[in-house]
């Protein structure tokens, strides 16, 4: 960050207890530290955890997993619940964390989650959003992500295949 996102005065670094250099807004008298989005994707798994969904979105080609922004005042597991519902239509009934990465391109936090959801019906997926969702075991979804993906590595974590 250059400039301050209150007024737009050029930031210089000043030396903060604790902390070491950050960039501080002389006109406001504050420092600035690093904004960025935060994001969740899930893991989402069949009750019986044999199966995961994977979807393609946006007419894109590639398996990718659930994933959405995290609404300003939302807590990282409401916004799991949220996104796999407003996605795919399936309802969390559990979920843990397994990873975090951070996404330069896109500036944002990436919160990854497993899920399971209570059960495996696609009747009420988001065609607004979603362009197809399938289950896949395992061994498949692996296959079947996108390869050297935030995805893919999220998914290998989970799964313990590095």
């Amino acid at each position: 960050m250059k400039y301050c996102y209150e007024c737009g005065t050029k930031l210089t670094e000043r030396e903060l207890e604790n902390e070491g250099k950050i960039p501080y807004c002389e006109k406001c008298g504050e420092y600035r530290f690093p904004i960025f989005s935060t994001a969740v994707s899930m893991i989402v798994e069949n009750p019986d955890k044999t199966e995961i969904l994977l979807i393609q979105q946006y007419g894109r080609k590639n398996n990718i997993l659930v994933a959405g922004y995290v609404n300003k005042g939302e807590n990282a597991e409401n916004a799991v619940m949220r996104e796999v519902m407003e996605e795919t239509g399936l309802k969390v009934i559990d979920m843990h964390f397994n990873k975090s990465e951070y996404f330069e391109k896109t500036n944002t936090l990436m919160l990854n989650y497993a899920c399971t959801v209570e059960n495996e019906s696609l009747a009420h997926l988001n065609t607004g959003e979603v362009d197809k969702a399938q289950w896949f075991t395992h061994e498949q979804a692996c296959e079947n992500i996108k390869p050297n993906s935030l995805a893919e590595k999220f998914l290998l974590h989970y799964l313990n295949i590095q």
